[in-house]
């Protein structure tokens, strides 16, 4: 399966229970800031929030007094899993990031999709890469 398609029937599909709902955008970036798979409208990041998320991952709480940026938008950062998940708000939305083994996989949503749909989904899939090694 192509990481693309990772994406696009992981990421970007119909919510369970969600009457129709998905994520707005979503992403599977390697550690190194490389993108690996995106959809279509997902946020033009800068490398350097990459390597800022990546640092939150090695020294949880970094991120917290600066907040998580993606493409200059400021996400207040919430409880995550340290080292595991890392999560922002943004007014009615947010952002959740799982780290696997190799590579970042981010979901943004907005509303009506809830933090815990949203939760779900990124770290559903993230989770499995995990299971393979990736």
């Amino acid at each position: 399966m192509s990481w693309q398609s990772y994406v696009d029937d992981h990421l970007m599909c119909e919510i369970e229970g969600g009457g129709g709902n998905h994520l707005s955008s979503a992403a599977i970036i390697g550690h190194d800031g490389s993108v690996w798979a995106q959809s279509a409208n997902f946020p033009k990041f800068k490398p350097e929030e990459v390597i800022a998320i990546m640092k939150d991952f090695d020294e949880p709480g970094s991120l917290a007094p600066t907040g998580l940026h993606l493409a200059g938008a400021k996400y207040m950062v919430i409880q995550g899993e340290p080292g595991a998940v890392v999560r922002g708000k943004k007014g009615a939305g947010g952002v959740t990031v799982k780290k696997t083994g190799q590579a970042l996989v981010f979901g943004i949503y907005e509303e009506p999709v809830t933090p815990g749909q949203c939760n779900m989904v990124v770290e559903r899939l993230g989770d499995y890469l995990v299971d393979q090694g990736l």
